[in-house]
């Protein structure tokens, strides 16, 4: 197998950055106008897709990711339940004891608003509200769907009547040849 190019070797290690082969071609310094095609071209060469792949497999190893660990981390998320984030009293916790799956993404945003009621001295909280912006729950079942290809969320269409067009199709060229 032939060894990479320094141009090669600078798109592999591009490439690893966002899995983009058009960005990793422009990164490594071929032309923009046409680093898709390069990118392609690259990726069909295979020394320069096994330096990816081998690339690829030696960062899964290093930082211990791999398509299992997607999966458990999906289906964690998929049954976190909302209600390990409030307390007995229906009070949100404070971030700090909610469960860690919760922490690592699952809220997007948390939005306190402080109502007050008075002015200056006599100014006096009267309430809080506290919203949570949770993330696509459904998109996360959806990705375990695709990866153990269930194929829950594919579409389909049925098309009615292509049967019987071709079997009138047939019937129509077997009169053209009587």
């Amino acid at each position: 197998m032939p060894a990479l190019t320094i141009k090669q070797a600078a798109f592999v290690a591009e490439y690893l950055i966002d899995l983009n082969g058009t960005q990793a071609a422009i990164r490594a310094g071929y032309s923009k106008k046409s680093a898709d095609e390069i990118a392609a071209q690259l990726m069909a060469r295979p020394h320069v897709k096994a330096a990816v792949d081998a690339a690829i497999a030696k960062r899964a190893e290093k930082t211990e990711l791999d398509a299992e660990w997607v999966l458990r981390r999906l289906g964690l998320e998929a049954d976190a339940d909302l209600a390990d984030l409030y307390d007995d009293a229906n009070n949100l916790k404070p971030v700090k004891d909610w469960p860690k799956i919760w922490r690592l993404g699952l809220v997007a945003g948390v939005e306190v608003d402080e109502l007050f009621e008075g002015y200056g001295e006599d100014r006096v909280q009267i309430g809080v509200t506290k919203k949570l912006r949770l993330s696509e729950r459904l998109r996360r079942i959806e990705l375990i769907g695709k990866h153990i290809r269930v194929n829950a969320f594919q579409e389909t269409v049925n098309v009615k009547g292509l049967d019987t067009l071709a079997d009138r199709l047939e019937r129509a060229a077997k009169r053209a040849g009587e």
